[in-house]
């Protein structure tokens, strides 16, 4: 599972990665908001390289930009690996990307915290990572769901929702499949 779960989640997230960028550049070019300089800042200090005065070289932004949203892929895929899939799954998951962003940015010192932003700049912050973070499920489930079910979803097979008298997969029922 760990290998399918590695190469499906880089894909994934380099597909998230690129409809992000793209949906970012149509949100600038209407509402003429100019690049951000933070994930190659956050780049930049992570690995001792350089930081321009101002504007970061392009390379560095897009190093940033798609190297984490291929790497936190990956959990996306493990999740639907597991049978985490769905829009739900991907609600969860749009969570972990932006906490991966806001850890990344203030351990650096490059961002502040997301509540003291301005409210128009949170908002295109979220909307951007809703759209990579539900573009990188729908890639992520439909790898996974070529392996067949994931463990929670045959668990949820024995009996729809959540109850007390259902117990656990049996080891090799879990494991089925998933090697």
């Amino acid at each position: 599972m760990l290998k399918r779960a590695v190469w499906q989640g880089l894909v994934a997230g380099l597909a998230g990665a690129a409809v992000m960028t793209m949906a970012e550049k149509v949100e600038q070019r209407l509402t003429r908001r100019p690049d951000s300089h933070v994930p190659a800042r956050v780049l930049a200090r992570l690995t001792g390289l350089p930081e321009q005065p101002a504007d970061q070289p392009r390379w560095l932004n897009l190093a940033m930009h798609f190297g984490q949203g291929a790497l936190v892929g990956v959990l996306r895929s493990v999740m639907a690996q597991a049978g985490l899939r769905g829009p739900v799954a991907s609600g969860m998951f749009t969570v972990v990307r932006l906490s991966s962003d806001q850890i990344l940015e203030n351990a650096t010192g490059v961002g502040a915290p997301p509540q003291t932003w301005p409210r128009q700049e949170l908002a295109v912050d979220v909307l951007h990572k809703t759209v990579y973070g539900f573009t990188t499920g729908v890639v992520a489930d439909a790898l996974a769901a070529r392996d067949g079910l994931g463990p929670g979803q045959r668990h949820a097979a024995m009996r729809t929702g959540r109850h007390a008298d259902v117990g656990p997969l049996t080891r090799s029922t879990a494991q089925r499949a998933r090697t």
